[in-house]
């Protein structure tokens, strides 16, 4: 059974950071695509970012670019999330999960942005 669990959330004031990770069970990480997403109250659930397979390549989502780093550590079947400079638009839910995939989704961690 693949499981995706988030931990690392909080509360936050606007331009803190904090840095989320996710702990993958199930699958062999490698052979994956991960990404991270997240979901704001009231609104659908948004893709942030994504990671390749051997952790070389990147991309995000033109809101979060040059303020959230991902990463990931296969042998530790781990993904990261930093992020940096948070805003109050920033606060959700945020989830990781294998890019593409349907398994089921985590139960996410939240962060909030909040002076």
């Amino acid at each position: 059974q693949v499981q995706f669990v988030e931990s690392g959330g909080g509360t936050v004031q606007p331009g803190g950071s904090l840095r989320l990770s996710c702990q993958v069970s199930g699958l062999t990480l490698s052979n994956f695509i991960m990404s991270w997403h997240r979901q704001a109250p009231g609104k659908e659930r948004e893709w942030v970012a994504w990671i390749s397979n051997d952790g070389r390549n990147m991309k995000y989502a033109d809101s979060v670019k040059d303020r959230f780093t991902i990463s990931r550590d296969n042998d530790k079947n781990q993904i990261f999330l930093q992020l940096d400079r948070l805003k109050a638009e920033d606060t959700a839910v945020y989830y990781c999960h294998a890019h593409g995939s349907t398994w089921d989704w985590g139960q996410g961690t939240q962060v909030t942005v909040s002076a």
